[in-house]
Formats: C-alpha cells, sequence, structure tokens
C-alpha cells in the first residue's frame, strides 16, 4: 500500500498537474491540502475518472483537504479537528481507508510571529496533539499525513538567515512537533532516510527550487502497527520542477500488505 500527501496549492488550478501524478505515481491513498476550494467546486468527476474516492472539506480561497482512495471509498471518521468549536478553519479530514485510519492536515502556518496567528498555531497544534494522543491509544493502525508547517529540525531547511524569525522554525514550533513524537509516531522519512537531506516545499520567490533551496514541511507519521509495515519512503521531488506546479511536492511512503 502506497500512502502520500500533497499540498496542491488550488486543486483546480493545478488539477492537470495533480492527475497526471496520480497516473505516474498510482498511490493508493493520498492526503491532499490547501485545495483552495468550496466542497462544490472540489473536481469529484475528474478524480473519480482516475478511479479514485474521495473525501473532502472545503473552504473558499484558503485551506481544504480532502483524502482519496484508489478503488474504493474512504469512510469519514471526522472532518474537523476536535477542541474548538469557534474554529471554522477547514485544516482537519480523517477517514478509514483499507483498514487504516488517515488523517489530512494542513497545520496553521502562523506568520507574522509573534502574534495571533502565531497563537493560533500553537493551540491548533495543541489540539492535534491532544487528538493524536487519543488515536494512538486506541492501538488501531493510523496515519497522519499532511502539511505540518513545522521545520523539525536545522537539516530541514537549506542554510539560510532569513527564516530565522519564521514561525515554521521557532523553537515552540519545533516543541510541538516532537509532542507529537514523543507520544509514539514514527516520522516515516526520518526512519529510512535518517541523515539525508530531503526538502518538500521550494518557495517560488528568489529562484529557490533551481538552487534546491528548500525546506522539509510534509510529514507522515505513523502508529505503531503501521509503521511495522513500513518500507520505503521518499518525496517525489520531480513533481515540483513540471509547469505550474505547486511549491510543495508530494512525500509518501509504501506499507507491506
Amino acid at each position: 500500500m502506497k500512502i502520500a500527501t500533497f499540498n496542491i496549492n488550488n486543486v483546480n488550478k493545478r488539477l492537470p498537474n495533480l492527475l497526471a501524478w496520480l497516473r505516474s505515481a498510482e498511490p493508493d491513498i493520498v492526503c491532499l491540502q490547501e485545495l483552495k476550494a468550496t466542497d462544490r467546486q472540489f473536481p469529484r468527476s475528474a478524480i473519480e475518472r482516475e478511479g479514485y474516492g474521495a473525501v473532502w472539506r472545503g473552504q473558499s480561497a484558503w485551506n481544504g483537504v480532502a483524502i482519496l482512495a484508489r478503488g474504493t471509498e474512504p469512510i469519514l471518521t471526522r472532518n474537523e479537528l476536535p477542541g474548538d468549536a469557534s474554529d471554522t478553519q477547514s485544516r482537519y479530514i480523517e477517514a478509514a481507508v483499507n483498514g487504516i485510519i488517515v488523517a489530512s492536515l494542513y497545520a496553521p502556518n502562523g506568520n507574522p510571529q509573534p502574534g495571533p496567528k502565531f497563537a493560533y498555531k500553537l493551540a491548533w497544534c495543541d489540539r492535534l496533539i491532544a487528538h493524536a494522543a487519543e488515536l494512538f491509544a486506541t492501538g488501531l493502525p493510523v496515519v497522519l499525513a499532511g502539511d505540518y508547517n513545522i521545520v523539525p529540525e536545522p537539516r530541514d531547511i537549506y542554510a539560510t538567515g532569513s527564516y530565522d524569525d519564521n514561525a515554521l522554525v521557532q523553537p515552540k514550533s519545533r516543541a510541538a512537533f516532537q509532542r507529537l513524537l514523543d507520544q509514539g509516531w514514527v516520522d516515516a522519512l526520518r526512519r529510512l532516510h535518517p541523515s539525508e537531506t530531503i526538502y518538500t516545499f521550494w518557495d517560488y520567490m528568489r529562484n529557490r527550487w533551481p538552487r534546491n533551496a528548500g525546506l522539509r514541511l510534509d510529514h507522515i507519521l505513523l502508529s505503531r502497527k503501521v509503521a511495522r509495515r513500513l518500507i520505503e519512503a521518499g518525496v517525489d521531488k520531480e513533481t515540483r520542477g513540471v509547469e505550474g506546479a505547486s511549491d510543495h511536492a508530494p512525500a509518501w511512503v509504501r506499507l507491506r500488505d
């Protein structure tokens, strides 16, 4: 089973890119973020023609998350992150697919910091950590995949001082990610590539893609039952280089059946 996460950065604008990648990569489960489309604007028909069922939660112009499943319909289990009934941002969706609970998440960026946007980011991460603890405690096979908007370590960003004040690299952001790992979740890319330089995001500005000036923002965390099945993990970096590309590339894992 191949599970991927892809911040598509506008699903309708980049639909040809998404469909081409689905055909070439053939993932079994896909977690999408930054749909930038309402529920009615989600391109369900085009995705179904490629053989994928889908559940999604859209939002006009911003945010939006989805889960695609090849040859089957995901069973929606949750379409919002618990803990704050007043939060209307579409950043979390969860479904059961082929015996696995899969979450697609799009964490807040948090900039500028300090300020209310950074406070929201940290509060959202607290809610994610609380919900993740409940999921982990079930003992079920669970995958938490998405754009966490956190660079976990200095090696996960190119050599630069331009991000020093950015919310993505702040100690409190990194501590939140570490709190997830401390629950027992496995960072799949780092488990299989402990010493490699891995990026999943290259900003459109300042020639960062040609310079390989990237960041690792997209992560796939695995519960114990899933981690035991992990055999391969990677990033489809070439996807970032095609015409009209998202500024993210898909990250993926392959699990033993």
